[in-house]
């Protein structure tokens, strides 16, 4: 790789969409992901999606292939690997086998499972707090928000859900957009918040109710004093109307959930206080976010 690819590349990432759009498709790895999921995912109408995508193809850091009708993208590591060895090349003092032990580094945490538990080596440098989603019939809003703190908050989160009076069951329109979104949907069962109140239970450091109701019910006494927040987000299963109509529904009750758990997973939350700390948790539950 030579300046002027970097540099290219560099342009392309330097348009928050695009950037949003790349680290997007690195977590979706070899899965990838299609244009539509993706626009759906960010919040981004097709044809600027379109524009953006056609800007990081031509900087080579993405690469599509067609399955069926849908064109999938996905994040080009080799390209990756090309920059990060043209940043690298004149470091470290003549040892060049200390940044190979760097791109080696990088290339391996992106290939590994994204779904295997921190190392103990990351648990004893950072600590990693347990939150729990609360909602009535934890079938909707709280599974979506467990399974996308998981993913966003990966090595510093541990995320749970449950309700005060659970379906039993997972909504299939919940299953449905998880697995557009690539999750793993093996984790999701409609389950009592009475497990998260036993002895044995998670510590939990933050506890947040994404529903009117369930912030209204007396809870029990959660292990470990946790900090908590109401963020309740509209309820999709309850929308009545055509299949496109429910479907925006569940598309805007997840982006809400997404934007707000972005905001609340880039906190300092090691050199906050407390009494802060509460205050920006009841700011992310009234903020306004919309879907475009």
């Amino acid at each position: 790789m030579d300046t002027n690819n970097a540099a290219n590349i560099f342009a392309s990432l330097s348009q928050p969409t695009r950037l949003d759009v790349f680290r997007l498709l690195i977590q979706a790895g070899t899965e990838g992901m299609p244009s539509g999921d993706i626009g759906e995912h960010l919040g981004v109408k097709p044809n600027t999606m379109s524009v953006n995508l056609k800007q990081l193809l031509h900087s080579g850091l993405v690469r599509n292939e067609r399955h069926g009708r849908q064109i999938y993208y996905y994040a080009d590591m080799d390209a990756v690997g090309g920059l990060l060895s043209y940043l690298l090349q004149d470091c470290c003092g003549g040892r060049p086998e200390l940044c190979e032990a760097v791109i080696n580094e990088v290339a391996c945490s992106c290939l590994s499972n994204r779904n295997e538990a921190p190392s103990e080596e990351t648990t004893m440098n950072e600590q990693i707090y347990n939150v729990l989603f609360l909602c009535t019939g934890n079938s909707a809003r709280s599974i979506m928000a467990e399974a996308i703190m998981n993913r966003v908050g990966q090595g510093r989160f541990q995320a749970y859900s449950a309700g005060s009076t659970p379906k039993g069951e997972v909504h299939p329109r919940t299953l449905a957009l998880l697995k557009r979104m690539n999750f793993d949907t093996d984790f999701a069962r409609s389950k009592s918040w009475d497990e998260f109140a036993v002895p044995d239970a998670p510590r939990l450091d933050f506890v947040f109710t994404v529903c009117d109701n369930a912030a209204g019910e007396v809870c029990p006494i959660w292990p470990g004093q946790p900090m908590t927040a109401h963020w309740g987000v509209p309820d999709p299963a309850a929308v009545e109307g055509s299949d496109t109509e429910v479907a925006l529904a569940f598309s805007d009750t997840y982006r809400m959930l997404f934007s707000r758990i972005s905001i609340f997973t880039a906190l300092p939350l090691a050199s906050i206080d407390r009494m802060s700390l509460q205050t920006k948790l009841d700011e992310i539950g009234k903020s306004k976010e919309k879907a475009d």
